[in-house]
């Protein structure tokens, strides 16, 4: 977190810093300012800020998780606590709770309320911190004070004029505001937020982004429309699995014209399995194993017979429907200990 190439606006290495993925230098500028749009396109600066460090914790938050769920081994709790106590709690290096400079565009602005995606993993480490065993480098007194670092964050991403801008947005981008808020409330055992939020803004939002037979135009008008519908139906599937906490079901709930989570997955199955042609923009290639994760929250908690058809034709491997969710571990399991 405090390892960084260069400081935000602040001077305060504990403030979180990143660089808007899709904006590059303008080659018509000497100065290359202000960076201009290319969609879809990654600037590699992107990959010097905080961004990516964030990424490598949650994914080995995830993992360290996973491996001593199947192994019993505390080596990797262990390290996954003093992972979590670096970022989170140490007054010297901990993460302030706030993103008031992610996603910053040179030229442009020092940050905007997009960025607030950045931190979208942070409900996977959350949900693994629930499959954490306490033990010296991860007490419950640690637990506490994570719970009070999420208060205080979801304080922000709630209040703040960024919050406040991105609980607007119309895409995928509303979408993953929804889950993180959802996602902290509960964590923080303010279920009232979540729930009030739920009502307030996710059944609008699933009544703005998906048409009666199921298709997404916010996201297939993307350069990389398949990877972005996909992603929606990511947030969309976690926000089901968290509603179910607070017994509102997401699943199956569709507006009078057809407009629902459920109908919008299965829209997508014939394009996964290669039965119909995508006929939208798609940049980069995109491989149809990276629906498995949602596709397995969906077909456990709805049974539906063409969802689980599709993730038993697309899991090419246990890895690709594993998460500290719970969906897949077990299958993972039987995999990781057959023949041994």
């Amino acid at each position: 977190m405090i390892d960084k190439i260069s400081l935000p606006p602040s001077g305060c290495k504990n403030d979180y810093l990143s660089l808007a993925p899709y904006w590059w230098p303008d080659p018509n500028k000497p100065d290359g300012l202000p960076y201009i749009r290319r969609d879809g396109e990654t600037n590699p600066e992107h990959y010097n800020t905080d961004r990516a460090r964030f990424e490598c914790l949650c994914d080995a938050i995830s993992c360290l998780t996973i491996q001593h769920f199947i192994s019993g081994n505390v080596i990797p709790a262990n390290h996954a606590g003093r992972l979590l106590r670096c970022w989170f709690l140490e007054s010297s290096t901990k993460m302030n709770p706030h993103l008031q400079y992610a996603q910053y565009i040179p030229g442009k602005c020092e940050g905007r309320g997009l960025g607030l995606i950045d931190t979208m993993n942070l409900c996977h480490i959350l949900d693994s911190v629930t499959h954490l065993p306490f033990n010296a480098f991860w007490t419950q007194n640690d637990l506490k004070d994570l719970k009070k670092w999420v208060e205080s964050y979801l304080e922000w991403f709630l209040e703040s004029d960024h919050g406040r801008k991105e609980s607007q947005e119309f895409n995928n981008h509303g979408t993953w505001y929804d889950v993180q808020v959802a996602c902290f409330a509960i964590f923080c055992e303010q279920e009232k937020i979540a729930r009030a939020h739920i009502e307030k803004h996710v059944f609008p939002r699933i009544s703005t982004q998906i048409e009666p037979d199921g298709r997404q135009s916010h996201e297939l008008a993307r350069t990389l429309s398949m990877s972005y519908c996909t992603f929606n139906l990511t947030g969309f599937s976690i926000l089901s699995r968290l509603a179910r906490k607070l017994e509102i079901d997401l699943w199956n709930w569709k507006t009078p014209d057809g407009r629902g989570i459920l109908p919008a997955i299965k829209w997508m199955l014939p394009f996964y399995l290669g039965s119909k042609k995508w006929n939208w923009p798609q940049i980069n290639e995109f491989s149809p194993s990276k629906a498995t994760f949602f596709l397995s929250l969906a077909s456990e908690d709805t049974g539906d017979e063409e969802v689980i058809e599709t993730v038993s034709k697309l899991a090419e491997h246990p890895w690709n429907k594993i998460s500290a969710w719970g969906t897949g571990v077990r299958e993972f399991h039987n995999y990781a200990t057959k023949d041994k």
